[in-house]
């Protein structure tokens, strides 16, 4: 049963313990419990993880539980490194994602807002699309609901633009979003002020990207 367990999932990275139990049952066979399958399971990534927990843990200081779901990638070996470094493991139900909302809810967004538009080649490629989402983009420009509205990094609050005002957008991730900027916009006479301090070999190109950026009214 142990090999026979080790085949399916190898065969079916995707598999997890329970539907290696369903597909054993349909075969007529007599399946262990989940827990009992997830301990034969093949786990190419098992050691990935391992790693990614010691490297969390600079200098001994490592938390005190682990919560955890349970996902297939999880077996022994990450068990025992746990237990070795005086960590509790708690895993949270069969299906239950709400028993970890926080982590579930941030992995939905990163699907819907980046992974499901962009093709990745690598793990290295993956690395850089997200570190500019979450950096460029999630933490400091879109809006959260569960903080009333705000950014997990706090930004300065802009002065109050009592004139006109024009909206600059700056892309993120290639233009898939865009943090948002309000600023005053020239008047005529402030225009051409600038315009008088450009280099007189100025590219016309600048001259028109300046005066296209600051000096259209948007109110």
């Amino acid at each position: 049963m142990q090999n026979l367990i080790y085949r399916l999932s190898k065969e079916n990275p995707l598999w997890s313990a329970e539907r290696i139990r369903d597909t054993l049952l349909l075969l007529s066979y007599d399946p262990p419990c989940d827990d009992t399958i997830g301990k034969y399971m093949y786990t190419p990534l098992m050691n990935w993880v391992i790693q990614q927990r010691r490297e969390s843990m600079p200098f001994g200081l490592q938390p005190k539980y682990l919560f955890r779901d349970n996902d297939s990638i999880y077996g022994n070996g990450v068990r025992a490194f746990l237990e070795s470094c005086g960590i509790t493991e708690v895993r949270t139900a069969y299906r239950s994602p709400w028993q970890n909302p926080f982590v579930e809810r941030f992995i939905g967004t990163l699907r819907r807002e980046l992974l499901d538009h962009v093709i990745v080649f690598s793990q290295s490629h993956l690395e850089r699309p997200l570190r500019e989402f979450i950096e460029e983009y999630y933490h400091v420009a879109r809006p959260h609901q569960g903080l009333a509205g705000d950014t997990p990094i706090s930004q300065t609050k802009q002065p109050q633009i009592s004139g006109p005002s024009k909206l600059i957008s700056i892309p993120v991730l290639g233009g898939l979003h865009h943090r948002y900027v309000r600023v005053a916009a020239w008047t005529t006479e402030e225009a051409s002020t600038v315009v008088s301090t450009l280099p007189a070999d100025s590219p016309a190109c600048c001259v028109e990207e300046i005066l296209r950026i600051r000096s259209v009214p948007l109110t």
